[in-house]
């Protein structure tokens, strides 16, 4: 999400308690002046007051139109759309009464909503506009004209007006400044999530430098070692040596699968991009990926289940080899002599498993999952392998869970959308 997406989001949030709370001021004030017409007998002009009725329900239907477009409510809406409710409770106030109608103290609700959501020089309008409102009508207002047995208790019934606004006023600031706030705290949790976020690319950006400039480093003594290995095996003295002979073979392979790995770096990081993408298929790839890991670790502990019932064609991507090779390497490292991996489509994404049977994950490491330098390992600059695998597979609108298993050891779960893999093509996959 962005930061944009989060601002209309909370925004629009907002608004919509505005909304909401404008549908209980009108029905409000339907029963209010049904009692004081019907029940207390007190007459009122009811084709005005139901006039202004008519303009809040028109006041939210514009609303609810104005949140269907795609940006944000600016401060000045939200300003304007308390001002409107104030302007309409203040005509509404002077056809009842004026400042001696108890209701007046309604003015302090929209008060502290302006405090909650608009900035200090909106809010401090908002305290001057409802100021001179109530200055207002106790200057003009429609004074009311109650029947004769009510006259007696004027006081007792002002006051009881008073019990039932300072009611109103308690539950509605109750309920809806919650709700507001929670709608700021949800909006500056997403603010914190998205600078994490950030905090997080650029520290990947920086290691994907730091990786790239090594790389680069790295190729003239691989070079180097490579020429002189070459040397090396055409020397009399080492051809009639098998031992020698052996180790050097066994050397010139270390030293390819070095190269391997500093061009894999260099893919990742979108240089030597020269040769064209190559074109394979899920099954082929996740072969080859397996293959390749079981080759350069020598080792048959992995266990692989491929559950796919169809193939996809896809473009193989170094970064995505990577991940899956950083999570067998977790899992191979607690759990030396046995690995499974499973691999299984559900619904749109697909789903990788890799579980082992070491000593599983901490509840704190569980918590604090695709964090750097979270680690129980112990040693210096641990935690970033699943730090990379995590921002990977988001990048690629996937996802990383983790869990540990009743019998003993972890599991990791990859789970990546298949439209993120597959290619366009016209050419038709293969049964896997």
């Amino acid at each position: 999400m962005t930061a944009t997406t989060s601002r209309l989001a909370a925004s629009s949030a907002n608004m919509q308690q505005l909304i909401q709370l404008r549908w209980i001021a009108v029905i409000g004030q339907v029963v209010t002046i049904a009692v004081v017409e019907w029940g207390f007998g007190i007459r009122l002009p009811l084709r005005v007051m139901a006039f202004m009725l008519a303009v809040l329900v028109a006041l939210n239907l514009v609303s609810l139109l104005r949140l269907r477009l795609r940006s944000p409510v600016t401060q000045a809406e939200l300003f304007l759309a308390i001002a409107f409710d104030v302007m309409v409770l203040t005509v509404q106030l002077y056809l009842s009464g004026g400042a001696t109608n108890p209701f007046v103290a309604l003015y302090l609700l929209q008060v502290v909503l302006a405090a909650i959501l608009l900035e200090v020089r909106w809010t401090w309008a908002m305290v001057a506009l409802t100021s001179l409102c109530c200055l207002g009508l106790t200057l003009a207002y429609r004074p009311l004209v109650l029947p004769a047995h009510l006259e007696d208790d004027l006081f007792r019934l002002h006051l009881q007006g008073i019990l039932v606004c300072f009611v109103l006023d308690a539950v509605l600031l109750a309920v809806f400044v919650t709700r507001i706030t929670g709608n700021l705290r949800a909006h500056d949790a997403k603010l914190a999530h998205l600078r994490q976020q950030a905090a997080e690319e650029d520290h990947i950006v920086r290691m994907g430098l730091l990786a790239s400039g090594a790389a680069h480093e790295l190729g003239t003594p691989l070079a180097t070692v490579s020429v002189i290995l070459g040397d090396w095996k055409r020397l009399p003295a080492f051809q009639s040596s098998p031992e020698l002979m052996q180790e050097i073979a066994e050397a010139q392979a270390a030293l390819a699968r070095c190269k391997s790995i500093v061009t894999g770096i260099l893919l990742s990081a979108g240089e030597a991009r020269g040769e064209a993408p190559s074109l394979t298929t899920l099954d082929d790839f996740l072969e080859d990926c397996i293959e390749e890991w079981r080759a350069a670790r020598s080792t048959q502990a992995l266990r692989y289940e491929n559950g796919l019932t169809e193939d996809i064609r896809l473009v193989a991507d170094p970064a995505l080899q990577q991940v899956i090779g950083n999570v067998l390497d977790n899992a191979l490292e607690v759990s030396p002599q046995r690995v499974h991996l499973s691999v299984r489509r559900a619904g749109d994404d697909l789903v990788l498993e890799v579980s082992d049977e070491g000593p599983g994950f901490l509840p704190e490491m569980l918590a604090e999952l695709g964090k750097p330098y979270r680690s129980s390992k112990g040693r210096q600059g641990g935690g970033l392998g699943l730090f990379l695998v995590f921002n990977v597979l988001r990048k690629l609108g996937g996802s990383l869970a983790a869990r540990n298993r009743p019998e003993g050891g972890a599991t990791v779960t990859l789970t990546l959308p298949i439209a993120s893999l597959a290619i366009d093509d016209p050419e038709p996959p293969h049964a896997g």
